[in-house]
């Protein structure tokens, strides 16, 4: 216990559930609140982290399937690519307002413990060339608990930071989460090649040129670390008493114009982000048949993760309305930077550029990731403050903090689809044009939007809801 500037007693928060959690206040920040989130935030990372792993793994098993013995089509195989982020898009929906109703702590444990489902399963199915499509489309749906996991976990840690740190904590929690992505990317082609868990995982299947493949390990490798972030959630995390909300007063979020906004801006950077990853293997096995996609799949997430922190950063100290509008800018400049690098009329395109383009794109998806994270919570504390000027300041920070995290979790449910309709929507356009550039024109069209909706709302010098 301990005595603010005005004598008034700040007690040391106790035990897995905080009564009173007030991180606004300096005096308790600094004493208690600091080292309770930051315990929070460094366990919900790792699990997060999983979490991306489990969802996009299919990502990089999908380019091996056919090699160990199974007959699906180009069009199935994007299928699966693509099912677990409609899955966890949906999830998502659900996920983004559980928190404020179950606690963060007991959700954590219980969600990450939801990746073993998923991962046990499919380690167990793909060592059988019996095992039909349609078992690997519930399996690719399972995996779809990792996505909806980044819902719940963005909501639970905003919670817990006070708005002058919240890009940062957020930038990190989902940055690092989000290199899950280009984990497995780097982890599967390693993993699957050696016996790594011995007879646990199962016969190797042995390929066309003699070579033994442990695919297996593609999705047992993760079930160790699932375990151990399932114990340390429930022992080690808290829930917040202050937090706690029904869904019908969440829901006041969906009467919100500036709700839909901040989900239109935030398809844009992480749909792009995961949409990407999901894709990216695939598209460059279709227009560079020569190239070994997995030898690079890991290196545009792994940017793109890395920059979402830098994002959140840059946005606490210039304005996330501000980095945000020019982010889209240099994505729709890294798209057309794409498509010059495409094979056109019977060439072989340009791979190196094809490549650096790409990563360079990744990076503004990461950035603007976390430029917009940072922009909702200083956005609804604003009108927190304009609807309510007569409630008190910790009413105020109440209804802010329960709408932001409300509204950084749907919005996370909406551009999660991304992960989804960027597979698809390259599928289709190769289909019906023979080449993915009417789905890369189409991209172009939306971020030109972003850009008008972030100047005109937020960025220009008399916007009304500058952040």
């Amino acid at each position: 216990m301990a005595m603010n500037m005005e004598g008034i007693e700040i007690t040391a928060p106790k035990g897995p559930v905080l009564s009173d959690w007030q991180p606004e206040n300096q005096e308790f920040w600094q004493l208690y609140g600091k080292s309770i989130a930051n315990r929070n935030l460094w366990i919900s990372i790792p699990a997060l982290l999983l979490a991306f792993a489990v969802w996009m793994v299919w990502s990089a098993v999908t380019v091996r399937l056919n090699s160990v013995g199974f007959h699906f089509s180009v069009n199935q195989l994007f299928w699966l690519t693509a099912l677990p982020g409609l899955s966890g898009a949906t999830l998502r929906i659900f996920y983004a307002f559980i928190v404020p109703v179950v606690g963060g702590r007991r959700w954590t444990t219980l969600s990450t413990a939801s990746l073993l489902l998923p991962a046990l399963w499919m380690g167990i199915a793909v060592q059988n060339c019996h095992t039909t499509y349609f078992e690997f489309v519930v399996i690719a749906l399972l995996c779809g608990f990792g996505g909806g996991n980044f819902a719940s976990s963005m909501a639970n840690i905003s919670f817990f930071f006070p708005k002058q740190y919240q890009g940062t904590a957020l930038g990190l929690n989902a940055g690092l989460g989000n290199l899950g992505v280009s984990v497995v990317q780097f982890v599967v082609p390693v993993v699957v090649t050696s016996s790594l868990l011995g007879g646990l995982a199962g016969a190797p299947q042995v390929l066309s040129n003699g070579q033994h493949l442990w695919l297996q390990n593609a999705a047992f490798v993760w079930v160790p670390p699932i375990a151990l972030m399932t114990i340390l959630s429930w022992l080690r995390m808290n829930d917040i008493q202050s937090a706690r909300s029904s869904f019908r007063e969440q829901s006041i979020i969906f009467r919100r114009t500036h709700n839909w906004l901040m989900c239109w801006l935030y398809t844009a950077t992480f749909g792009s982000f995961i949409g990407y990853a999901a894709a990216f293997p695939m598209l460059t096995k279709m227009e560079f048949p020569a190239v070994d996609p997995l030898r690079y799949a890991f290196l545009g997430p792994l940017l793109g993760a890395l920059a979402r922190p830098l994002g959140g950063w840059v946005a606490d100290q210039l304005g996330g309305a501000r980095v945000t509008f020019w982010n889209f800018l240099m994505m729709t400049a890294a798209v057309f930077g794409v498509l010059g690098a495409l094979p056109h009329g019977g060439g072989q395109g340009h791979f190196g550029r094809f490549l650096g383009m790409f990563l360079v794109l990744f990076i503004t998806t990461g950035v603007g990731n976390g430029s917009t994270f940072r922009m909702i919570p200083v956005l609804f504390r604003t009108l927190s403050d304009r609807r309510t000027p007569q409630a008190s300041i910790e009413e105020r920070q109440r209804n802010a903090a329960r709408e932001s995290a409300a509204v950084l979790g749907f919005s996370s449910a909406v551009a999660a689809f991304g992960a989804f309709f960027i597979p698809k929507s390259f599928g289709t356009s190769i289909s019906l044009t023979g080449g993915p550039e009417m789905a890369f024109m189409m991209f172009i069209v939306f971020y030109l939007s972003c850009i008008a909706v972030t100047w005109w709302w937020y960025a220009r010098p008399q916007a009304k809801t500058p952040c």
